[in-house]
Formats: structure tokens, C-alpha cells, sequence
């Protein structure tokens, strides 16, 4: 058996991880009724007892954005709330990530229902369509809310810690290509 060696990991390869943080730790979170849960089961075509992933049919262990909450590394306006979240099981959540979830539910992204040959894709294309229709998701413009100054001051914020990101990755490159160098006298 052929076991995978752990993937290098850089410093700044984590930068979508800080992303994520700064547009998430703003993002509300607007919790449902159970009414309303209850209808978004019903409109996936699924009961309270046996919640699956609306992308591929496997159980689902959470909650995924429909509309990605990023594009672009900037906030689209979207939050956590009902309207805007349907079941999914790691595997597609992970794979779809802030793409848009017709192209990724029939492409070859990795773990993506197309890829993992998952049977009925239309039928579930056609609930996901018919969840979309259900109800107006609230799309917010976080900078009329906030103003400009405090807007701008978080999103400098974020780059002044990608700048400094940048820097780490410099000193830790120095310290990786010198630990490469004696491991390879060994």
C-alpha cells in the first residue's frame, strides 16, 4: 500500500483561512425557527429524521452556505440564515466552497457530485432551485451599515496581517531552505 506524504504547508497558504475570518467574524448569524427548518427540510424533499446533503443524498453533518457568504476575497452580502442554507455532508461543502453551486453541483471539482458520479443530480438541481425561490435571503451592504471609516479600517486591518503574513513566509522560507541543507548532509 502506498500511504500520501504530507503536503508542504506555507505560511502564506493560509491566507484564505484569514480571509474567511475577517469576512465571517462580521458575518450574523440569524438562527431558524423550527417552522422554518421544518419547511426547508420539506422544500429539500426530507423529513426531520432523515436529513441528507440537498448536493449528493449522503447524511448530512451540517449547514452550507447556498450563496457563497465570499467571492473575490470580499463579502457578497449574504449571512447565516435560513434562506440562505441547506444541508450538506462535509465532503460537498469542502469541495463546493464559495463557488456557485449549479457550476460545482455539475463539474468536475473535486468531491462534487458530477465527480463522485452521485445518481440524480436533476432531481436535486430541481429542489435546490425550488429552496431558492422559497423566501428572500437576506443580502446586507455591511459598509452603509457600518460606514466607510470603520469598513475601510477593518479591510486595512487585513491587509496590514497579510503584509505581515508576508514577511513570516520570507523568514520561514530562510529557516525551511536551511533545514533542507543540513538534512541533506545527513
Amino acid at each position: 500500500m502506498v500511504f500520501k506524504m504530507p503536503k508542504p504547508v506555507t505560511i502564506m497558504g493560509r491566507s484564505s483561512s484569514i480571509t474567511n475570518s475577517f469576512v465571517n467574524g462580521i458575518i450574523p448569524c440569524i438562527k431558524p425557527t423550527d417552522m422554518e427548518i421544518e419547511t426547508a427540510l420539506n422544500i429539500l424533499g426530507m423529513e426531520k429524521n432523515e436529513v441528507l446533503c440537498a448536493y449528493c443524498g449522503d447524511i448530512a453533518t451540517e449547514w452550507d452556505h447556498l450563496r457563497p457568504l465570499i467571492v473575490d476575497k470580499k463579502p457578497t452580502g449574504y449571512i447565516s440564515e435560513i434562506h440562505n442554507l441547506v444541508t450538506a455532508c462535509g465532503k460537498c461543502n469542502q469541495s463546493k466552497g464559495n463557488l456557485n453551486w449549479r457550476e460545482w453541483i455539475n463539474g468536475d471539482a473535486k468531491l462534487s457530485p458530477k465527480s463522485r458520479k452521485i445518481q440524480n443530480i436533476e432531481e436535486k438541481v430541481e429542489l435546490l432551485e425550488k429552496y431558492e425561490k422559497w423566501g428572500n435571503p437576506v443580502k446586507i451592504d455591511f459598509e452603509e451599515i457600518v460606514g466607510k471609516e470603520l469598513w475601510g479600517k477593518h479591510w486595512n486591518n487585513y491587509a496590514l496581517l497579510i503584509k505581515e503574513m508576508e514577511k513570516c513566509q520570507e523568514t520561514s522560507s530562510m529557516i525551511k531552505e536551511l533545514i533542507d541543507i543540513k538534512i541533506n548532509t545527513i
